[in-house]
């Protein structure tokens, strides 16, 4: 079985195993805020993570970006359904990860996301209003990345930063600014900074279980051992990087503290 990632597999591709990991495990931060472009790719990039998190009191916080109402490969799929769906999945994926507070979706439409002043102003008020020590999103740098939307949330989570964390910057919030302490990127290329998620991994993967809709376009299985085999996929990738770092799994990140 092939289990090396391709370039644009969601959430823990292979980075640059020249570029060192030069920390481990953050402090287990009181709220965490991960910012996905679709139902789904929060569970790809940081899913056992946040499990590990959640385990040990953090609330952790979703918000979505689009609708995902591209996620299907059937031409004649009902739409609206697939895009209620795909929010039930969503919501009920975070909860499997320890989640206790729904998940805010922003219902662009997917595939066509942009990167809006309009935009940037929603992400940041949802980061002044949560107040997140921690932020995680797609690393918008990633090279050779063909969906436009991962790129265009990265970016635009990275100029929500800025922009939450300045008072002067969307004053008409009426919310206090709010500066995170770190933001973890996932798919990153130069990955520096790892977190331990030996005892999550099954948790992981039963969030992407969460994720029906996708069993067939985004996780190739069409038959009931496909999905096995995709859970096989995760555990491998996941044990491969930990292997960098001297445990038993993880999932890693670009780490940029000096928000």
């Amino acid at each position: 079985m092939n289990t090396t990632p391709a370039a644009n597999d969601p959430g823990q591709p292979t980075p640059n195993a020249e570029r060192p990991i030069t920390s481990v495990d953050l402090p287990t931060p009181s709220v965490a805020l991960a910012i996905g472009a679709h139902p789904d790719d929060i569970e790809f990039g940081c899913g056992a993570t946040l499990a590990k998190w959640a385990a040990a009191g953090c609330r952790i916080h979703h918000l979505v970006l689009t609708d995902g109402s591209k996620g299907t490969w059937n031409p004649d799929a009902d739409i609206a359904e697939l895009v209620r769906s795909r929010r039930a999945e969503q919501s009920e994926a975070a909860r499997r990860l320890g989640g206790r507070d729904e998940v805010t979706f922003l219902d662009q439409v997917d595939g066509e996301l942009v990167e809006s002043v309009e935009l940037r102003s929603r992400i940041a008020r949802h980061i002044r209003t949560v107040r997140p020590d921690v932020v995680l999103g797609h690393d918008p740098w990633k090279r050779h990345r063909l969906h436009p939307d991962h790129r265009h949330a990265g970016f635009l989570t990275c100029d929500a930063i800025v922009a939450a964390r300045d008072p002067h910057f969307f004053r008409d919030h009426g919310v206090t600014h709010h500066r995170p302490t770190h933001l973890l990127l996932w798919e990153a290329d130069e990955a520096n900074h790892a977190e331990d998620v030996g005892e999550f991994v099954e948790t992981k993967i039963d969030a992407l279980m969460a994720h029906a809709s996708q069993f067939e376009s985004t996780m190739k299985a069409v038959e009931p051992a496909d999905l096995e085999r995709f859970a096989v996929r995760i555990r491998t990738r996941l044990a491969d990087l930990g292997r960098r770092v001297d445990r038993p799994a993880a999932e890693i990140f670009t780490r940029i503290s000096d928000l």
